[in-house]
């Protein structure tokens, strides 16, 4: 008898592992880069490009780079790589745009804040959850108070806003309002009612069939023809709401798309069990529609934040606008790769983190799906 046999009884034999190429990162390699002679041809021609161009930009953006320097004749005199001494001498403005030094902190804070007030309504396993939905809906009276000032704080106008605090201000402002928005507009535009049907259609038509810029032009000129003599009304405000008006019908259209997906039964099973419009609303369907959309929902949310920098068009320096205006110094003039490289890796950040985050609740909520 073996010694297989003598160490293992017949039917308790463990399973064997599976040969080398068929697990680990031999198997990754065979699925992904290298199943069929296309996809080994694609893999060949892409780490060539990577070869031909990665090494050159480590070259300019690391190795060749230049931290300190007075301008930009003496970056050049240092090396010929990115000049991010240029950066470093404007990042303050970049992030704070015009708002007081002695009061960035308030700043820091209200962004401190944010984080915290995202947590709650981001994930659904954290402590003291309900505490923090509370805390989550007082924030933007919090961060308003903290930008603003008044009540203990010194006031600052908006029109010292500016810089990536501006495009965050306008961006997380137009995602936290519109969504709600754009959920009602949609079950409006469904709505048997037809006074309520009709204005929701005429908005959301006349929405999406003007460009955002457009809006923003209304904002900031012709707005005040039809106010009252004398009356003012904060130019941020007026964005503000252009953006979430602007960005609701959007939404409202992604999530009516999310409606109609829900079959017909699940409408017939809220009314069989005798539950109320909003209750079947707010219990069976809105929460499947919700979960189709997503991926419409994000990359609304995703357009909208990059579309902050139209604010540039009406006055408003956000950003971009700073990062123009900067070029124009005689110091640094001719460092437009760094300054538009930083911008870009500011959007990409903002932008994948959502993206990502987006991947992550549909994994979440899809019962199906098993890691």
């Amino acid at each position: 008898m073996s010694e297989v046999a003598q160490t293992y009884p017949p039917g308790q034999h463990p399973d064997m592992p599976p040969p080398a190429g068929q697990r680990g990162l031999m198997l990754w390699l065979r699925t992904n880069l290298f199943s069929s002679w296309v996809n080994t041809l694609m893999t060949v021609v892409a780490v060539y490009l990577l070869y031909k161009i990665v090494p050159p930009i480590l070259d300019w953006a690391v190795l060749d780079a230049v931290m300190n320097a007075a301008n930009r004749n003496e970056c050049r005199e240092i090396a010929q790589g990115a000049c991010w001494a240029f950066i470093k001498d404007r990042f303050s403005i970049l992030v704070y745009g015009f708002y007081p030094s002695d009061e960035r902190w308030r700043v820091n804070m209200a962004f401190i804040l944010l984080c915290l007030a995202l947590v709650p309504v981001l994930f659904d396993n954290v402590p003291f959850r309900k505490p923090g939905m509370i805390f989550s809906a007082a924030y933007p009276f919090i961060a308003g108070w903290l930008l603003l000032g008044g009540l203990g704080l010194t006031p600052v106008g908006t029109d010292e806003f500016g810089g990536m605090m501006l495009n965050t201000v306008v961006g997380v402002t137009g995602i936290a309002f519109s969504l709600p928005l754009g959920i009602l507009l949609a079950l409006g535009r469904q709505s048997h009612l037809p006074i309520v049907k009709s204005c929701s259609v005429c908005f959301i038509e006349f929405i999406r069939g003007v460009p955002l810029i457009t809006l923003l032009f209304v904002a900031s000129t012709m707005l005040n023809y039809f106010l009252p003599p004398g009356t003012t009304f904060d130019l941020l405000l007026r964005v503000l709401i252009m953006v979430t008006l602007f960005a609701s019908g959007y939404i409202a259209e992604v999530v009516r798309g999310g409606l109609q997906a829900i079959p017909k039964g699940q409408y017939e099973a809220a009314d069989s069990m005798g539950l109320k419009y909003w209750q079947s609303m707010r219990l069976i369907v809105l929460p499947q529609a919700l979960k189709i959309s997503i991926p419409g929902i994000v990359n609304t949310f995703i357009g909208l934040f990059k579309d902050t920098t139209l604010v540039l068009i009406i006055g408003l320096l956000d950003v971009l606008g700073i990062g123009k205006s900067s070029l124009a110094d005689a110091q640094w003039n001719g460092l437009s790769n760094e300054i538009y490289v930083s911008i870009a890796i500011f959007f990409f950040i903002a932008c994948f983190g959502m993206s990502r985050y987006s991947i992550y609740l549909e994994n979440k909520l899809d019962k199906g799906y098993k890691r």
